[in-house]
């Protein structure tokens, strides 16, 4: 695959990303890098809460595809993992590597999109994403490039935005409590003052795909907002009380076949 043949969203949501670490995820570093605790999506629901979908993780090879700060490789290093972070912006990465430095936490970091890896086929036992190019890369091409990084057997687990906080999200502001916006045809949606992408599928899209490149759907955890969750701080698309009725995410968990 050449240069030609990525999407033209790549260097949008670089331009995007950029802006938003220093705005945001920069300033947030120190506090995600510390955190003992694994949590999932904007509520932070604790790892444990929803099952652990990564499991035990000790001892194993895993690459993170839209690693940002790669605050989540960071924790799995700490429960003995051997991570690998991949990220397209040079921000983000500029920052993994500050927190690095100042943790003495330490991984490689490939610069990077998620439809075009540098690495070798077979060389990890589990590729993840938690908001990265499971939502800004194109599936099409991030999910075959999942299946060749993978080791026979291997897992694949990522999070994203549910179908239904896509079908309720208007074009500003919150996600209401109706349907906003069809669900045939969905794809990609550039949101307003947005340079690049995001990649929204139906289920049945998403489950086509799966298998067509290899894998065996095992879970789909829908991730449900706690009673008494605090609003997101950046990511305010969506208020708790709508997450603890309906899942404004869900995480994805499936398995190469051997």
């Amino acid at each position: 695959m050449n240069s030609s043949d990525l999407p033209d969203s790549i260097a949008g949501n670089v331009s995007d990303w950029t802006r938003t670490n220093a705005e945001y995820t920069d300033p947030q570093a120190e506090r995600h890098w510390g955190a003992e605790q694994i949590t999932w999506g904007v509520f932070g629901v604790p790892d444990d809460a929803l099952g652990s979908p990564l499991g035990d993780v000790s001892g194993l090879d895993m690459v993170e595809l839209g690693c940002g700060t790669a605050y989540f490789s960071a924790w799995l290093a700490k429960r003995g993992a051997r991570p690998v972070g991949v990220d397209p912006t040079p921000a983000q990465l500029a920052t993994a590597r500050r927190m690095q430095q100042q943790t003495g936490i330490e991984f490689p970091l490939v610069e990077a999109p998620g439809e075009r890896v540098p690495l070798p086929d077979s060389s990890f036992d589990v590729v993840f994403s938690e908001y990265g190019a499971s939502l800004w890369a194109d599936p099409k091409l991030w999910l075959p490039e999942a299946a060749r990084l993978l080791r026979p057997g291997g897992r694949l687990v990522f999070l994203t935005n549910s179908v239904l906080v896509y079908l309720c999200a208007p074009d500003e502001g919150l996600a209401e409590e109706r349907l906003m916006r069809p669900q045939f045809g969905m794809y990609s949606i550039r949101w307003p003052e947005q340079h690049g992408a995001e990649y929204h599928l139906a289920h049945g899209d998403w489950i086509r795909l799966l298998r067509e490149n290899g894998f065996e759907i095992e879970d789909l955890i829908e991730v449900q907002a706690a009673p008494g969750t605090d609003a997101p701080q950046y990511y305010d698309f969506v208020t708790p009380e709508w997450g603890s009725k309906w899942p404004a995410e869900e995480i994805w968990v499936a398995r190469a076949r051997g």
